[in-house]
């Protein structure tokens, strides 16, 4: 049963597949066409709807996701908005009152999607007023492609949005909405629930012992938290899911524990609730976040997946190796805990045992060491890597130590560049010390040619990330202010 609330009405949806999306569920069952599938790999955000949970002070926050790629059972207990349940009567919501007069609109196939990823941030905006910054503003369409209009009125009226008379939808004029909501996603029935659904084959664990014994009786079940990885092989591979375990609501996989040596992240923990922690201790990590998909994804998909997923191009991978974490093991045969430098064994084969995950994720501190991350892609917004370089060191009386050079896309797993890495370790930053750490890099990588990039133009580009931080490190042990800055885009840091 998905009981959830959809533009303020509740709605209870029995018998639904466990993989079946949440776009398909609002069109399909619910008959809400406004909502639309372009890409169906959560690529283009006209399947945006918004999200509410509740904040934990009476209301409820909204997020924008991708209702192509999100499981349509996670729609429990939650209240969903879309573009139909914006207007009040005739009467348009700001955002969509300053679509039309800026002409936001062309062919309106991606419009729906523009106006819900605008509504969260117009509901961000009324409860926390902030200015409306360049990186505010591509941080929330980032993920909503247009091919007309060129995105310069879509700006505008995400600028003028605000100037318009709050006309709120009539579902908002409910003051038991939140705490129905609320109700609802802390219902006895479901937080207890352990089973799979008789009809479905879809199962919500809500702690680690029952989480444990589902995957000692469905050792071959999907894992599922944000499902933005999982769910193309619905929609891209037209493969089915029989049977889904949903993580995202056991407990001890949603919490960041601060140890003395760092911080253990549980494994459903998302991107967006990372942010404040990377923000204030590896502002490198943060700012990969900026070129990390896009906030519909960041909104939805966690450290664990990404990590379990095993992608040679997965963006955290490089960082975590190059940081030195460690992984959280666990299954119905007990807890184990591992270097991630063993989980990545082949492409797509990791260490993990018949019935285990990942429970969390071991940060440790910078301290004196430097974190530098750096990624190639074709766009800047939510695209996938062409290379990704994760350098760690530190630097002792003007030598490096314990230097990690990772990459991803150049190997069939994420990998450390070791001959690199001893090619600098224990030298000063120095010219020569570069120049053997570029010709190792060679000879330990057989990158393959893709859409991506040739295999050339991997070793090429990763030989000159090399290069970069080398004239990094040059301009920051150098007395000339005159030093010209190393620049890839205007997200370079």
């Amino acid at each position: 049963m998905i009981d959830f609330y959809l533009n303020g009405q509740r709605q209870q949806c029995a018998d639904i597949s466990p993989d079946t999306s949440a776009l398909e569920l609002l069109r399909v069952y619910l008959g809400k066409t406004g909502t639309k599938e372009g890409c169906a790999s959560g690529d283009c955000g006209a399947c945006t709807v918004a999200v509410g949970e509740p904040d934990g002070s009476g209301g409820l926050a909204y997020h924008n996701a991708n209702a192509c790629i999100m499981p349509a059972h996670q729609l429990s207990g939650c209240h969903v908005v879309t573009v139909e349940g914006l207007a009040r009567g005739d009467a348009l919501h700001p955002v969509q009152a300053a679509m039309v007069d800026c002409h936001g609109s062309q062919c309106g196939f991606c419009t729906p999607g523009i106006i819900m990823s605008l509504f969260t941030l117009h509901e961000g905006q009324r409860h926390q007023p902030a200015p409306l910054t360049q990186e505010r503003l591509e941080s929330a369409l980032g993920g909503n492609l247009c091919r007309c209009t060129g995105y310069r009125p879509i700006r505008d009226a995400a600028l003028r949005m605000g100037d318009y008379p709050d006309t709120h939808p009539t579902w908002a004029d409910d003051p038991d909405l939140p705490r129905n909501v609320e109700t609802l996603s802390t219902d006895a029935t479901r937080m207890s629930q352990s089973a799979p659904e008789a009809a479905t084959g879809y199962t919500a664990p809500r702690d680690l012992a029952a989480l444990r014994e589902v995957r000692r009786q469905q050792p071959d079940a999907r894992l599922v938290a944000g499902g933005t990885d999982l769910w193309l092989e619905v929609t891209q591979q037209l493969k089915s899911l029989d049977e889904v375990v949903d993580i995202r609501e056991v407990t001890e996989l949603n919490g960041i524990e601060e140890t003395p040596h760092g911080w253990w992240v549980g494994a459903a923990v998302t991107f967006r609730r990372l942010e404040p922690l990377f923000t204030e201790h590896y502002p490198a990590f943060a700012h990969l976040m900026h070129r990390f998909a896009s906030s519909q994804i960041r909104n939805r998909a966690t450290m664990g997946g990404n990590v379990a997923n095993a992608s040679p191009i997965g963006d955290t991978p490089p960082v975590l190796l190059a940081l030195g974490a460690r992984l959280a093991l666990d299954g119905p045969e007990g807890e184990r805990e591992i270097p991630i430098d063993a989980f990545f064994l082949d492409y797509k084969q990791t260490a993990l045992k018949a019935g285990e995950f990942i429970r969390a994720i071991f940060l440790p501190h910078l301290a004196d060491r430097q974190l530098k991350v750096w990624k190639l892609s074709k766009r800047r917004e939510d695209d996938i890597s062409a290379v990704l370089a994760a350098f760690s060191w530190r630097l002792d009386n003007g030598v490096m130590k314990d230097v990690r050079l990772a990459y991803g896309g150049m190997a069939a797993i994420p990998r450390r560049a070791l001959q690199a890495e001893a090619a600098l370790e224990g030298q000063s930053p120095s010219r020569a010390a570069f120049e053997a750490a570029r010709a190792a890099l060679r000879h330990e990588f057989q990158p393959l040619d893709d859409v991506r990039g040739s295999s050339e133009y991997r070793l090429v580009a990763a030989a000159n990330l090399l290069e970069r931080l080398r004239l990094m490190l040059e301009k920051e042990t150098s007395h000339d202010n005159n030093t010209t800055e190393i620049c890839l885009d205007a997200y370079a840091h």
